[in-house]
């Protein structure tokens, strides 16, 4: 802790020991990490803002098939919970990456997130096979409000975890060529947090859309 009479200089010297012993003198602000750390949340706060939207207009719009197929008939769980497993597991190694980001090992952290690539791709490669499927039964988008309100929103996730992975390859390509700086070392933070966000918006959809949706 910085000495009070020197963050306070015209103050009563007398008062500034109470300061002191209330814990009111700080010791200046928050280091960048912690700063990025709080701001990118706020980011994420409002893509949940976003995704919050969406998910209650898939909700007004479940039923809205026009006459066309419904969740139940379309909807493939055994897939879906494969797309879910991927995705939770790519939290863990991205996790497990973040540590090694802390602890600066190199070979651990570019394992770590190359095998939460490979997750990732593998979520959106089957994903993507599910969108092409419904498109060729004639279960495309603007088949009805239903499917336009369900590719809307999963099509948005789809898009935050491509961006997700393109972000995740530019944190190899910078460690591998200047190692773990301080800016770095925020930039994964953000990385870490986005991701993890990721999984818990995915949660909610796999409930909101594929459970009930099948449901229904």
């Amino acid at each position: 802790m910085v000495d009070a009479t020197i963050a306070y200089p015209h103050s009563d010297p007398h008062h500034l020991r109470g300061m002191e012993a209330s814990g009111i003198a700080h010791s200046g602000p928050a280091s960048k990490r912690i700063a990025t750390g709080y701001g990118f949340w706020i980011f994420i706060l409002s893509d949940m803002v976003m995704f919050s939207a969406f998910f209650a207009t898939y909700a007004v719009l479940l039923g809205q098939t026009a006459g066309g197929p419904s969740g139940r008939e379309l909807f493939d769980l055994r897939n879906v919970a494969i797309e879910t497993a991927f995705l939770l597991a790519s939290s863990f190694t991205c996790g497990l990456a973040s540590i090694a980001a802390d602890t600066r090992s190199t070979i651990w952290f570019q394992l770590g997130m190359a095998v939460t690539c490979i997750f990732g791709l593998g979520f959106l490669t089957i994903e993507g096979r599910e969108f092409a499927s419904l498109v060729a039964r004639g279960a495309g988008p603007t088949r009805s409000a239903f499917l336009s309100a369900f590719f809307t929103l999963v099509g948005c996730h789809g898009l935050h975890v491509s961006a997700g992975i393109l972000w995740l390859l530019t944190m190899m390509a910078q460690v591998f060529a200047k190692g773990f700086r301080p800016d770095i070392l925020r930039r994964i933070l953000c990385f870490a947090l986005f991701w993890h966000a990721l999984d818990i918006i995915w949660i909610a959809v796999f409930t909101v859309v594929y459970l009930i949706g099948s449901a229904a």
